[in-house]
């Protein structure tokens, strides 16, 4: 039985294929359009998810949709007509947009694919949630706690999962109760998101890397803006917020004097501890310490909360295990506080955890609840996007007029990169399927040594342009994890294995791998097990043959403003956009060149390492292409 979920029209619009309950590809519709959290209906997600399963629409059984359109726009009518006239741009806004597309998804999916409307099925949002977290994980029974800006109606939900039922069909997912419409945790973080000068849906990530700047001095102000209810409940008072009548601003003049005027987007905003001109500039610094102190305050009270609610879910249900999904679940720092300081003794995180996990979540509810079918699957990996062979590479690489180095093996394209990233260079690493979810886990990944302090400068401002307070992932190998991560491991690994967990990274090796180290003395890591991911795998063993640290700095292989690489092309455009030094793509290597480095060495002392290792030149920028050697006739 083949099965489609779809998600879209409101961000991260994706496409998910699993046949007799195994899913065979995911992806974003972004990936293919290019365009950042595209929200459109996702033709080119379906048609890879199609293509992958070598299939044609009307070869599917059913397509689902992630949630309940009418529902949905009931919540838009209701609450547009409750808060007139100050909503009355936002209601011309959405009948515009609902009643011209939006409310007739299945007349929609049936004109772009052909599908008999009595084939079509509807999810509701957090369902969709909840399923795409427990039916993806390893459990037989979960309590399950989903979270976002907002659904249908709910915006918080707890439930619990069984595979089996007294009186019940199988696999059944069971609602306790929920949080609605406008009192939303996610529109909560978001509206501090805006106030912090960052774009909403996008700066969240942001915030939770400015928040380790900042003093947590705000929070009584933040609790201030809630009521706490039962049960670890709450209800925003509404007088300090417009994102329920307008969709230009979320906070009020009430919020700002309370926490001051908001942060101008295009202000600067400094740390101190790179020691340029901006961070010699006091009012800056001033400035920008306050705001971090706000980011700092709304995310320990978003942690609280997330506390609070999985506590009193453990506390209701009695079940030792706990399944997250919705967008509060990419809070990494508050999964770590989670995992840590919560009585639940296994925690699942399924990678796609937002929206675009909607369509996997749907696609599983109606096989394994409404089908009644069995499980068989557990996602235990992230790489169920697009690959691109050899030939592909290769081709791409000559339509940019470059030469590359055909490397003989796999193990030759692992030597060569660990050679680069010794010599303190940055590497773009291209490797099998794209990524599902947000996080590049080592196929779409830019990586560099963890070791040099000065990475984290280096990567963020000549490679990824983007704001020098952003940290970095550990990639760490499974085996060595609790030698360089306070995170517990009983706990299960699915948090770490998909870069979802914040933990602290234990004090005797902060010097040995600060690029990777946030200010406050964590990281969200990534373990990496070989089953998962062979090749990458072998890439930090090797690097920790060289260097004694079974660690990687890793980042996703895209620059600001642009979403993770797919094809070929995207890998080598934004090589040649940035100054990453060697691209690794299959067993294609691309190279600038380093002149300078022939004749002179900057570093003369030892980087930090388990054992001694050759110093390393310093990392300069690249002036021009490198041809290494021609690739071979035969590589296509």
């Amino acid at each position: 039985m083949r099965i489609l979920g779809i998600s879209c029209f409101y961000h991260d619009a994706a496409a998910a294929l699993i046949e007799d309950g195994r899913l065979i590809a995911a992806a974003e519709e972004e990936r293919f359009s290019r365009k950042k959290h595209d929200a459109d209906f996702p033709k080119l997600a379906i048609r890879f998810c199609l293509e992958t399963g070598a299939l044609s629409a009307p070869d599917l059984d059913y397509v689902v949709f992630y949630e309940k359109p009418f529902l949905k726009f009931e919540r838009i009518l209701l609450s547009s007509l409750q808060t007139f006239p100050w909503s009355c741009g936002t209601f011309r806004q959405a009948m515009t947009t609902w009643l011209l597309d939006k409310l007739w998804v299945k007349t929609l999916i049936h004109e772009q694919l052909g599908i008999p409307e009595d084939r079509i099925l509807f999810s509701e949002h957090h369902l969709s949630h909840a399923a795409s977290a427990f039916l993806c994980s390893p459990f037989e029974e979960a309590a399950i706690l989903t979270a976002d800006a907002v659904g249908e109606w709910a915006t918080t939900t707890m439930a619990v999962g069984r595979a089996s039922w007294t009186g019940q069909p199988p696999n059944a997912i069971r609602m306790l109760r929920e949080m609605r419409f406008p009192h939303s945790l996610g529109l909560l973080y978001s509206a501090f998101t805006a106030f912090l000068g960052f774009e909403v849906n996008e700066g969240e990530y942001k915030v939770m890397g400015m928040a380790p700047y900042g003093t947590p001095r705000y929070v009584d102000e933040v609790w201030h803006l809630l009521r706490l209810a039962d049960r670890g409940g709450f209800q925003l008072d509404m007088s300090y917020f417009s994102f329920h009548h307008s969709a230009r601003q979320s906070f009020t003049r009430k919020f700002e004097q309370l926490f001051g005027p908001p942060r101008d987007p295009k202000a600067p905003f400094v740390t101190g501890e790179f020691g340029d001109e901006l961070d010699r500039d006091q009012e800056l610094l001033r400035q920008s310490r306050h705001y971090a102190d706000i980011g700092a305050s709304i995310q320990r009270v978003t942690e609280e909360i997330m506390l609070s609610l999985a506590r009193e879910l453990y506390k209701e249900t009695g079940i030792p295990r706990l399944c997250l999904a919705g967008g509060v679940a990419y809070n990494s720092a508050a999964n770590g506080r989670i995992m840590r300081e919560t009585p639940f003794q296994e925690v699942y995180i399924q990678p796609a955890a937002g929206d675009s996990g909607g369509a996997l979540g749907a696609a599983l509810y109606a096989y394994h609840v409404i089908l009644q079918q069995p499980r068989r699957f557990i996602m235990e990996h992230a790489y169920w996007g697009k690959a691109f062979d050899e030939r592909a590479i290769a081709e791409a690489v000559q339509r940019h007029g470059l030469s590359a180095r055909r490397l003989g093996s796999e193990q030759e394209a692992v030597r060569e990169t660990v050679r680069h990233l010794v010599d303190g260079r940055v590497v773009g690493w291209y490797q099998g399927r794209c990524e599902w979810g947000p996080r590049a886990l080592g196929n779409r990944s830019i990586l560099a040594d963890p070791r040099r302090k000065d990475m984290k400068a280096i990567v963020n401002r000549k490679i990824k342009f983007r704001e020098p307070f952003r940290p970095f992932a550990p990639s760490i190998l499974d085996r060595s994890l609790g030698q360089f991560v306070d995170y517990p491991i009983a706990k299960g690994l699915a948090a770490a294995r998909f870069m979802l967990c914040v933990s602290p990274i234990r004090p005797e090796r902060r010097e040995t791998i600060p690029a990777v180290t946030h200010v406050d003395g964590t990281g969200r890591l990534q373990a990496v097990e070989q089953a998962a991911n062979p090749l990458y795998y072998r890439l930090i063993e090797a690097f920790e043959a060289e260097t004694g640290v079974p660690v990687v700095l890793n980042t996703s292989f895209n620059l600001k403003g642009e979403p993770i690489v797919n094809r070929p092309d995207e890998a080598i455009s934004t090589f040649l956009r940035s100054d990453m030094d060697a691209l690794v793509m299959g067993t294609h290597l691309v190279t600038k060149n380093h002149p300078e480095e022939q004749t002179e060495s900057m570093n003369p002392a030892p980087l930090p390492s388990v054992q001694s290792k050759p110093e390393m030149t310093k990392r300069r920028r690249p002036s021009s292409m490198r041809v290494e050697e021609r690739h071979s006739k035969g590589a296509g």
